[in-house]
């Protein structure tokens, strides 16, 4: 398979993740801003090809999930002793509108941000594969010469652009 092709089927390959990816996003997105933060970079050179996909930090967290203290998934994330700040959720209980009542008054926002942050903490994140299935799907549809020429596995591949793109934000 010539390097034209190869690159054709990564190419491929990438728009279908990415347009599939951003399908799953917008059920559930808040803001956008993680839809938006989602491309990729293909080359292929002679002996060896690199391939990476960039999203928001928080899109690894929303897709692979992230282990609570009291409940645990099967996840590379977790919570072990300090919770989420509570000032980020701020924006995302507005476009929410959650405005939650205790005997008619309105909660205070800051009330609100703590005990959703407590929850997140104990309870974790649960796995929304919104990522991963598309990469999955997606992989299965690459050449078998391409693969068997680069030794790619799906697994090894998702995990490799993951901590790459972990390395980004400061995590090793």
């Amino acid at each position: 398979m010539d390097r034209e092709l190869q690159l054709k089927a990564l190419e491929e390959f990438r728009d279908f993740v990415i347009q599939n990816a951003k399908q799953n996003l917008a059920i559930k997105t808040a803001s956008g801003k993680l839809k938006d933060s989602l491309k990729a970079t293909v080359k292929v050179m002679p002996n060896s090809m690199t391939f990476m996909f960039e999203m928001e930090e928080y899109g690894w967290y929303q897709d692979k999930g992230v282990s609570g203290v009291k409940q645990k998934y099967n996840t590379p994330f977790s919570y072990k002793t300090k919770m989420p700040p509570p000032s980020k959720l701020d924006k995302w209980i507005v476009r929410r509108g959650l405005a939650p009542r205790d005997k008619g008054k309105f909660t205070k926002r800051k009330s609100l941000q703590f005990l959703i942050a407590r929850s997140i903490f104990e309870k974790g994140i649960k796995p929304s594969l919104w990522f991963t299935k598309p990469f999955e799907q997606g992989f299965k549809g690459l050449p078998d010469t391409l693969i068997n020429r680069y030794g790619l596995e799906s697994e090894k591949l998702f995990d490799q652009i993951m901590k790459e793109n972990m390395k980004n934000y400061g995590y090793k």
